[in-house]
């Protein structure tokens, strides 16, 4: 198995089926995690010296925080209803208690902050989605807080690609730290499939092929891109939904698409 493939794990004492940090990610800015708890659940999860958002990816919870209180949040059953969810952000030094009002899923996404911003609760209404890419290059984009709204260093958005289609295509990176030409980023991406049985595929790879590693994503698994081109790709029958994460030095997406293949929406 690839490296920068994790797959699901067993949920642990907090719920968590993914926990990737920086420590064992071998990188420095995002953190990941993916809690799962049953109805009437509850766990405190700390922010330490992150910021942190809280993305509600199915299910509903109560969210209570060192500063804010909100009751029965969350309206979908699945990540593929194509409703943009609630999320919660949070300083540094803060902390966040989640109970679960059913069967629920939330992905803790997490970076380091100097407490710039307040706590706040994002809405679906404060998300901005869009259609990117023609024909089989085509997928649903839904930013959570990426120029939509403020964070110190974290970028978050979901993407649904249609099955048979291809997704961060044509192949892009965002490892360079230079601006403004391209913008330096560690990336995350929480795969889930639809039906559950399903697979894709995701490439990463670098100029000169140091890093160059094909991986087949199942349902719950993360892929780590440090560096590199990192395209996507859904096998007909199944409709391929993802979480980025990104983070880096500055707060821009900045990226260059792979020369050999800018080509295509070129022409």
């Amino acid at each position: 198995m690839s490296y920068l493939h994790r797959k699901p794990q067993l949920a642990d004492s907090q719920g968590r089926i993914q926990h990737i940090t920086p420590e064992n990610a071998n990188w420095q800015y995002v953190g990941f995690e993916v809690v799962v708890l049953a109805a009437g659940e509850s766990h405190c999860y700390q922010t330490g010296q992150q910021e942190l958002c809280a993305v509600i990816l199915s299910g509903q919870a109560d969210l209570v925080s060192s500063t804010l209180s909100f009751k029965n949040i969350g309206d979908r059953t699945s990540v593929f209803e194509q409703k943009a969810p609630y999320a919660l952000y949070l300083p540094p030094v803060d902390w966040l208690e989640i109970t679960a009002l059913s069967n629920l899923e939330v992905a803790l996404c997490k970076a380091p902050a100097k407490g710039e911003l307040q706590a706040r609760l994002i809405k679906p209404s404060d998300c901005v989605s869009e259609t990117r890419g023609q024909g089989t290059n085509e997928r649903q984009i839904c930013n959570i807080l990426f120029g939509n709204l403020p964070a110190e260093r974290l970028l978050i958005t979901e993407v649904i690609t249609p099955a048979g289609h291809w997704s961060s295509y044509p192949p892009h990176k965002h490892d360079t730290d230079a601006l403004p030409t391209e913008s330096a980023l560690e990336e995350t991406y929480y795969h889930k499939l639809n039906p559950q049985q399903g697979f894709a595929f995701q490439r990463v790879y670098t100029d000169d092929r140091r890093i160059d590693e094909t991986i087949c994503v199942e349902h719950n698994s993360v892929v780590l891109v440090p560096e590199g081109y990192h395209p996507v790709g859904a096998p007909h029958g199944y409709q391929l939904y993802y979480l980025n994460v990104m983070a880096g030095p500055q707060r821009q997406w900045v990226f260059h698409n792979d020369p050999q293949h800018d080509w295509i929406i070129k022409k």
